[in-house]
């Protein structure tokens, strides 16, 4: 029987802003990714997210991202790997405080928006934020796109990984995914990214938007939370897989 991870960026409330239905989604997933306070998030909200995280037995992950709240972290900066590697552990050494804080421990990391894509394809940086995440614990579990420098990096430096497939996103047939400032950049019906997940599980295929075949590998599917169907969405993708006999477990049980 397959199994597979399900995995959601959490924590992006900030201050007096509410983003996503956290509480609700965590009873639908099996890993938290919650932002360190950089893209998203507040001290407050961090301590809240790990607490219900925690509760309801949801495996806890540091969501670092680059310095940019107006731009929710998705748009590109210039850093060096050096900055990467500093921005990486300071923000796990922030969760971690409040998942020990709480009686829990943080289990993985997942990089947030532009530096998740851009240490996807570039050498330096992946390895720089895999170099962060052995150095913090090499018991983490490093998230990364399928196939992408992030998750050759991560093996290189001696970690686990997870290689990351996401539910509502296209692909190029390089197996990137398509930017989101493209169009097509996001799949809105529910069915069709079912289809798109399961095939990924069972098959190790995607259909690029180009209509090629792309091979990937799923150890954990991304679920946004903030979007308006986010909760009726996700709930349909965990009950598609369960219906067709993938079981579905956290990643430290897979790894």
């Amino acid at each position: 029987m397959p199994s597979i991870d399900l995995n959601c960026d959490m924590g992006e409330s900030f201050g007096a802003y509410t983003i996503g239905r956290d509480e609700e989604i965590l009873d639908l997933i099996t890993s938290a990714n919650i932002a360190c306070g950089f893209h998203a998030g507040d001290p407050t909200v961090m301590r809240k997210t790990v607490r219900m995280a925690a509760e309801k037995g949801v495996g806890i992950g540091a969501h670092p991202g680059l310095p940019d709240l107006m731009g929710f972290g998705r748009r590109n900066m210039q850093i060096s790997p050096q900055e990467a590697y500093d921005m990486t552990v300071y923000q796990i050494g922030a969760l971690a405080a409040f998942a020990k804080a709480e009686g829990s421990t943080v289990r993985h990391v997942k990089p947030h928006g532009a530096l998740y894509n851009m240490a996807a394809k570039d050498t330096g940086l992946a390895e720089a934020i895999a170099e962060a995440v052995y150095d913090v614990s090499p018991d983490l579990i490093l998230f990364g796109l399928a196939g992408s420098e992030l998750v050759k990096a991560g093996e290189k430096a001696g970690l686990k990984t997870a290689s990351e497939v996401f539910a509502d996103r296209t692909y190029q047939q390089d197996g990137a995914l398509t930017p989101r400032r493209e169009p097509n950049a996001l799949i809105k019906d529910r069915e069709t990214a079912a289809k798109q997940v399961i095939r990924m599980i069972k098959e190790g295929m995607v259909t690029s938007v180009q209509g090629e075949d792309v091979s990937v590998r799923a150890d954990t599917i991304c679920i946004h939370g903030d979007g308006r169907q986010a909760l009726h969405f996700a709930a349909f993708i965990r009950q598609s897989l369960e219906q067709e006999g993938i079981e579905i477990e956290k990643i430290s049980h897979l790894s």
